[in-house]
């Protein structure tokens, strides 16, 4: 071997040596590090979390709301504006903060307050779903109210389409537009609101604020809500907590299927926004109406003409029946009239089929044709009895009812105090003239103790008695006879006279009502 090899065999080992030693000290170093972190670690023995990598989390919420989006539209309104509208548009109060505002408000989107004085118009925004691939939409009577003209936007468009008013229904504030398209559009399914369960889930879809396809989930908070009044005597309502605001009126309320089951169409709120309680035209009903419009361009409902009350207890106990309708007075000349029915009489059944209350004989018979033979059963001196009716148009028949008014109070009188909470007086053959009064019998009451059992009925000052239990009054002494003989806890029923507020010919008209409770403790 050279001595150039020995120089190269003698360097490659030195290297060598070196690169060993240095491997060994940075791994004994390592070692050692490693070991005083591990004894000064915060938390012995936990062990780190490891990040999974990015995954796309499949949701059902996400899928419902891909399926039905294009199926939600967003309607946008603009009418004649008077002169109370304009100063709200100009922006210092909301309808809904307004005085002694209904707290369930309506959902109302307002336009720019700055620009809606000097045009003079107003405008409006809502929701919809379209129900048939033609064009035909489903939203809110109060969305389209009065309209000059309706425009609808579909779902990821910009272009307004301008839409026609086929009918609407004020009663359930439902109406159907229709918009025209070359293509058929994406209609929503149906569902069947009666399927639906406290608890369910349910989406709404619409553009509150004009934020359109927005989508809120939350639950069915309650069934056949009922929101009292006038206003709301057709609808029942689904009520959930999913997020509704103004602008989401008209849009649907959807099932975890993705199945409508009902129409976006009150909240009920202090401020006008979400408070958590919103509420929902169920589909059930809002299909029929549907069903109606397109067929005739209006909806008609039927009516027989009997005025009630939410019966007590106690009264249908009186008149011997656990549930059914107790006949406050029959519109002269209506079918219910002319059938036999009387006032006094329970209604007890319709068709055959058990009548629950007031509300469950005016869904039923409103749904019917006009026309339409119906057998209602009443109960009559404790007794059954059976009529055949035909059912009337509504609008004609409550044009023809009389509605009661409370009377102001006139001179009292010398009276006698009786054990109902109540002061009563005789009345005289004169003072009936007086009052053109013609009933036979009678006492009147002339004052009413706050809280006692007859303020509690709902009897006034002016009231005329003319039976209690059934049995006739004719004078204070058959007041106090008939109530020694009855004990707390007792139903009692009364037939009052009161006068309506009306003067025809110069005479006060009365009218006849039926006031019940379960007595209490003595007065």
């Amino acid at each position: 071997m050279s001595l150039v090899d020995r120089l190269r065999t003698q360097k490659l080992l030195s290297t060598t040596l070196i690169l060993f030693t240095l491997s060994v000290g940075i791994l004994i170093g390592t070692l050692l590090n490693t070991g005083v972190k591990a004894k000064d670690q915060a938390a012995p023995g936990a062990k780190p979390l490891v990040v999974p990598s990015p995954v796309q989390v499949q949701n059902a919420f996400a899928q419902l709301a891909k399926q039905l989006e294009p199926s939600v539209v967003h309607i946008s309104t603009t009418y004649e504006a008077k002169p109370q509208q304009q100063s709200r548009l100009r922006g210092r109060r909301q309808p809904e903060e307004e005085e002694g505002a209904d707290p369930f408000g309506r959902f109302f989107g307002f336009g720019s307050p700055f620009d809606m004085p000097r045009q003079r118009r107003g405008a409006a925004t809502g929701s919809g779903v379209i129900i048939d691939p033609n064009g035909y939409i489903i939203t809110n009577n109060h969305v389209v109210d009065k309209a000059d003209r309706i425009q609808v936007t579909l779902f990821n468009e910009t272009a307004k389409r301008d839409a026609k008013l086929i009918g609407t229904d004020p009663a359930t504030d439902l109406a159907v537009i229709k918009i025209d398209s070359k293509d058929a559009l994406p209609a929503a399914k149906i569902g069947n609101s009666d399927a639906i369960q406290v608890g369910d889930w349910a989406v709404a879809i619409g553009s509150p604020f004009g934020l359109q396809a927005t989508v809120t989930a939350g639950i069915i908070s309650a069934k056949e809500r009922d929101l009292g009044g006038r206003e709301y005597q057709f609808q029942r309502f689904l009520q959930t907590d999913a997020a509704i605001n103004p602008g989401n009126s008209g849009g649907p309320l959807l099932n975890i299927n993705g199945e409508v089951i009902g129409i976006n169409t009150a909240i009920a709120s202090g401020t006008g926004g979400y408070q958590g309680i919103g509420f929902a035209m169920p589909i059930n009903t809002a299909a029929k109406i549907y069903n109606s419009i397109i067929k005739s361009g209006k909806v008609t409902r039927g009516a027989i003409g009997v005025e009630f009350r939410d019966s007590a207890p106690e009264l249908l106990a009186v008149y011997g029946a656990k549930e059914g309708v107790f006949v406050d007075k029959v519109t002269p000349g209506m079918p219910a009239d002319k059938a036999g029915i009387r006032e006094a009489d329970v209604i007890v059944s319709l068709n055959g089929k058990p009548v629950r209350n007031g509300q469950d004989l005016v869904s039923r018979i409103s749904d019917m044709e006009v026309g339409a033979q119906i057998q209602i059963t009443v109960l009559r001196e404790q007794k059954p009895k059976e009529f055949k009716v035909t059912v009337g148009d509504r609008t004609a028949v409550v044009d023809a009812g009389m509605r009661p008014e409370r009377s102001e109070e006139s001179e009292k009188g010398e009276a006698t105090p009786a054990r109902f909470g109540m002061s009563l007086q005789n009345l005289t053959q004169a003072r009936k003239d007086a009052m053109a009064f013609h009933e036979k019998g009678g006492v009147q009451i002339t004052d009413i103790q706050p809280g006692s059992f007859a303020d509690d009925i709902g009897l006034l000052p002016n009231d005329v008695v003319l039976s209690i239990n059934r049995r006739p009054v004719e004078s204070v002494e058959d007041v106090r006879k008939i109530q020694s003989g009855l004990k707390s806890g007792d139903p009692v029923a009364f037939r009052v006279m009161r006068p309506n507020g009306s003067i025809r010919g110069g005479r006060t008209e009365w009218t006849s009502l039926f006031l019940a409770g379960t007595l209490r403790d003595a007065q």
